[in-house]
């Protein structure tokens, strides 16, 4: 059993059932009825906000635990996703398969985090959209959330260069008030970075 299945171990949403914050503004920029990859998705939130407005959404986490509360919670929410449980270190990412990919609080090593990211640019459509938020390593010590590990934590300059080839429509480090269930509370220090692949881009 990992951590996560341990942490979504009980019928509580470690991290609440309503979607990020930021997730919800940035869907705007979302092409309707996208395909698409949700990066880390733990519980479920995110995935079964975004199949409300018509996504049809790809959900990855390594916990299957968290995979099967995400399943009942779409269900209960009357939209479906599917989900895949595995491990990113083992993901490969498939060439323009996805109009848009999502990753949110989803903190991979520097070394795998380059190499998704790379991969994400040229899986993304002509158009398509990438939308993260993560903390940065000014979280750490704060107690409100996020890994304790600065090399999982990326600034905007990382971002920029390791999904260079997007179209660069928000990219930003700040500090904000996340309140998301018992996991992420308080003020944080994060970086949220939204970006399009070029449309003439094959």
């Amino acid at each position: 059993m990992t951590k996560f299945d341990q942490r979504y171990a009980n019928d509580a949403f470690f991290y609440g059932t309503a979607p990020n914050t930021f997730l919800v503004d940035a869907a705007v920029h979302l092409p309707p009825g996208s395909a698409l990859l949700s990066l880390g998705e733990g519980e479920g939130r995110n995935a079964v906000y975004l199949a409300s407005r018509g996504h049809r959404v790809h959900a990855i986490d390594e916990s299957a635990v968290g995979l099967a509360k995400a399943e009942r919670f779409a269900a209960a929410s009357g939209v479906s996703i599917t989900t895949e449980c595995a491990d990113l270190a083992h993901v490969t990412l498939a060439d323009g398969a996805w109009d848009a990919i999502v990753s949110i609080w989803c903190h991979v090593d520097s070394t795998l985090r380059r190499r998704l990211h790379q991969e994400a640019v040229r899986a993304l459509r002509p158009g398509g959209v990438f939308i993260l938020e993560a903390y940065t390593p000014a979280q750490i010590g704060r107690g409100t959330g996020g890994p304790s590990d600065p090399d999982l934590m990326p600034t905007v300059a990382q971002l920029n260069d390791e999904l260079a080839g997007l179209e660069i429509v928000r990219a930003q480090e700040l500090e904000r008030l996340v309140e998301e269930g018992q996991g992420h509370r308080g003020h944080s220090a994060v970086v949220q970075w939204i970006g399009r692949r070029p449309s003439g881009v094959r």
